[in-house]
């Protein structure tokens, strides 16, 4: 892998849709990078210090958040001297985001009061009151035309049906729960799941014209859903719980037909590799060279003072994985899948349970078992598939990236002075990381995947 140096960054940074350019808040300013030879191509003054950042579909246009204030300001790359600032005055924005159109920009209010549509092409503006949540409950089907938009109203949630064409709306209907937490479209836009906030265990799936197609408990008496992501092929819908469990549900059906459970000693017959995070001392055989006694003497002090190097060893089960307790006393506890993505080719889902943070499960869909457990250090801050083949890479907080493939896994130093990464993204087309320190940024230009052996293998790449 090749890095390139670190960049200063105080605030949200993420690739364009087409893979050709990098924003970057530092401080007022937006900086857009060229995403191969990181020069700056434009560079943007803001009224206020950027909290978010996100780019139209197109990759022609880029929205700030400017919460402090609160307003939005939106930019062309095309049309530099071209700005837009939206300002709700007194009602304020809690969040901000673009319609798949490119071309309309949807921003919630203070409280929920209001959701406003902002049309960047004849400056018209729709609203749709009481929306349920600031940053969730929007979902488009994946053909663009069509929104559904949470409210709540008269103690109950609603689904309204909005057309992207003139943002009318085209139904509305009640739906049976008590305190909806999120909504998605299906990849084939032909049902609506929602699923209910974790006070009571219920998924739910509608069709566009409102009759509940079914209706899913796992369980009563208890936390219920964490986590919820559709497969990319569709077929499949994943369901993390409380409970510490993983349940895949078929859309054809829409009944269980695979339940994982994580539990903290796994034991044999186990089919799944685990590696698991150690530190190698690095040592010098010095043995044949001429050397005084005290640069021996400096050397060996050296290497007591933590000069390692990372790499995973390969274990066996049984194995017992460190567990945090979460205390009765606290609300939102950490446990459960509080972490849950699928691989590209919907064969393979990465899945944390948060009452084990330092661990990474990855189950096989298509033999429906474990297929690997990755044991760190340090607990995972984040995992991402690559978007166009089976590479699985995440972090923990450290100076390493570390990634998983269904050949084996391995580590990577990162030769950047002090550089820990707390989060990561690829890029559109699978081929570049961005890495995020606490105040930097780099990227990692990532080879594509050889043809290897399917046996398991681990190693260090420094």
């Amino acid at each position: 892998m090749e890095f390139t140096e670190a960049y200063k960054q105080t605030g949200p940074c993420c690739f364009s849709p087409n893979a050709r350019y990098i924003a970057v808040a530092v401080d007022y300013r937006l900086v857009i990078r060229d995403s191969l030879s990181f020069k700056v191509v434009q560079l943007f003054s803001c009224l206020d210090k950027i909290s978010y950042i996100e780019w139209a579909l197109d990759s022609e246009y880029i929205l700030c958040g400017l919460y402090k204030r609160p307003m939005i300001q939106a930019w062309s790359l095309t049309q530099p001297e071209w700005t837009c600032k939206i300002d709700e005055g007194p009602a304020g924005i809690a969040y901000a985001r673009w319609s798949p159109d490119s071309r309309h920009i949807l921003t919630i209010s203070d409280f929920q009061l209001r959701l406003t549509v902002w049309s960047l092409v004849n400056t018209a503006c729709v609203h749709v009151q009481w929306p349920k949540h600031a940053t969730r409950g929007i979902s488009f089907t994946r053909d663009g035309k069509f929104a559904a938009i949470c409210t709540r109203h008269d103690c109950k949630d609603y689904i309204n049906l909005l057309s992207c064409h003139n943002w009318e709306i085209m139904g509305s209907f009640a739906v049976d729960t008590l305190d909806l937490a999120d909504i998605e479209w299906s990849p084939d836009d032909s049902a609506i799941v929602i699923w209910d906030s974790p006070l009571e265990y219920k998924v739910l799936t509608y069709s566009p014209d409102g009759r509940c197609l079914f209706k899913y408990q796992a369980y009563e008496s208890g936390l219920g859903v964490k986590s919820v992501a559709w497969s990319p092929c569709g077929q499949f819908l994943a369901v993390g719980s409380y409970d510490q469990m993983l349940r895949v549900l078929n859309h054809l059906t829409w009944k269980t037909f695979a339940e994982f459970v994580h539990l903290s000693n796994v034991r044999a017959p186990c089919c799944a590799a685990v590696f698991k995070e150690v530190d190698e001392p690095l040592q010098i055989d010095m043995s044949e060279l001429c050397l005084t006694d005290d640069f021996i003497q400096q050397n060996s002090e050296d290497a007591s003072e933590g000069h390692f190097r990372v790499r995973y060893e390969v274990t066996e089960a049984p194995i017992t994985l460190p567990f945090q307790k979460p205390p009765a006393d606290k609300p939102n506890p950490k446990q459960g899948i509080g972490l849950l993505s699928w691989s590209n080719d919907s064969q393979y889902i990465c899945t944390r349970n948060d009452s084990m943070p330092t661990a990474l499960w990855i189950w096989d869909i298509r033999h429906l078992e474990l297929a690997a457990i990755l044991v760190q250090k340090d607990p995972v801050r984040a995992a991402a598939w690559n978007p166009t083949c089976t590479r699985l890479v995440l972090c923990t907080g450290s100076s390493h990236l570390y990634m998983w493939t269904p050949s084996g896994a391995y580590c990577v130093s990162i030769p950047l002075s002090q550089f820990s990464v707390t989060d990561l993204k690829w890029n559109s087309d699978g081929s570049c990381l961005l890495l995020k320190d606490k105040e930097s940024f780099c990227c990692a230009a990532v080879p594509l995947l050889p043809d290897e052996s399917s046996e398991y293998s681990s190693c260090s790449d420094d």
